[in-house]
């Protein structure tokens, strides 16, 4: 068994201590990729991707004399049984933990990332994915992303500084958030809601965030932004220019005017389209020379990415390793890409009404 290290670019041997393989050089690494079985040019080896849901977690390695089309599927079931257990054992084994890391990891990066929620969530109508470098440095960047009902909500939040404190408010921003949202809350009452747990708990911490919802049954997208960089909105291929483009409300923190509550934003979606939110330290990544990785090149790769075949967490894996070869990161850089993809049984369906 390997299992993926915490910035997706090894895979690493549980148990028989086996040299770690690399993902975009190994045939363990297409598995991993592809999440589809690969086996060897003899046919005695196959890598099975482990998956749980739609979160990559690693590869299983089976090998046989003869891996027949029987033994290879229930070798695939193994597989499945696997990824469970991994995922049970995962909350509170300090092996598999220190399995998926290289290096130590910061206060501020380890209090982050307890937090953090499973890199790549979806039904059959949404995947959403995330990733969050540097991995064992984070300070102020954080991620959310969650499924109630026929709702997919996102939020992404990039507080200043990055140090503990940082980490601390971030992590502070996540629990409002969730407490809210989850006690019913609009996206106006989590915004609200996270500029007093600023106001009150760290008060000298400002915070710009997107904090958005989608309804999967028609496409309706509302967000609020506060101070943050604008999301792309990808639709057949292109970035549509300035499409979530709005007036950004002050960071969070400063103190919202109770008079005058954040403003909502609405769009529609069309099926297919994708989200992508990211913070600043993304776009302002520089090479050696100064040059800016920037907007452009950030829709530039990830629509590569895409018609190639790749799906969600595989784009947000290749555009990070994009940024690594000729960039340098002088701040935390998030990303968290939403795709729409309903079926058409799924528009069809009767909306349900909101509960009471």
């Amino acid at each position: 068994m390997y299992l993926v290290d915490l910035q997706q670019s090894r895979l690493v041997a549980l148990l028989t201590g086996d040299a770690p393989l690399d993902i975009d050089g190994s045939l363990a690494g297409l598995a991993y990729r592809t999440q589809e079985t690969q086996r060897s040019r003899d046919g005695a080896t196959a890598w099975l991707p482990l998956i749980d849901g739609l979160e990559r977690l690693g590869v299983l390695k089976a090998t046989a004399p003869s891996l027949t089309p029987e033994l290879l599927k229930a070798c695939q079931t193994l597989a499945e049984v696997v990824a469970l257990l991994v995922v049970s054992k995962s909350t509170y084994s300090e092996e598999l933990i220190r399995q998926e890391r290289s290096r130590a990891m910061t206060i501020q990066a380890e209090l982050l990332w307890a937090f953090m929620p499973p890199r790549t969530i979806g039904t059959r109508q949404v995947t959403s994915s995330a990733l969050l470098e540097p991995a064992y440095d984070a300070g102020g960047d954080a991620f959310d992303h969650s499924l109630t009902d026929n709702v997919l909500h996102l939020s992404l939040l990039d507080a200043m500084g990055h140090d503990l404190a940082a980490g601390s408010a971030s992590a502070a921003a996540l629990a409002a958030s969730r407490a809210t949202r989850r006690d019913g809350g609009t996206l106006t009452d989590i915004a609200t809601t996270i500029d007093h747990t600023l106001n009150q708990w760290f008060p000298d911490r400002m915070m710009t965030a997107v904090i958005a919802r989608l309804d999967l049954t028609d496409g309706s997208l509302t967000w609020i932004n506060s101070g943050h960089p604008t999301p792309l909105l990808i639709r057949d291929g292109h970035v549509l220019p300035h499409a979530l483009e709005r007036t950004p409300l002050p960071p969070l923190g400063l103190g919202l005017d109770s008079g005058n509550p954040p403003t909502e934003h609405h769009t529609r979606l069309q099926p297919g389209d994708r989200i992508l939110l990211y913070s600043d330290g993304v776009i302002e990544a520089r090479t050696t020379e100064g040059t800016l990785f920037g907007e452009q090149r950030l829709g530039d790769t990830v629509i590569r990415s895409m018609t190639s075949g790749d799906n969600a967490p595989e784009t947000l894996r290749r555009l990070l390793q994009n940024i690594h070869q000729d960039h340098q990161l002088r701040d935390d850089a998030t990303l968290l890409l939403a795709h729409w993809h309903p079926t058409p049984s799924d528009q069809l369906r009767p909306r349900r009404r909101a509960r009471k």
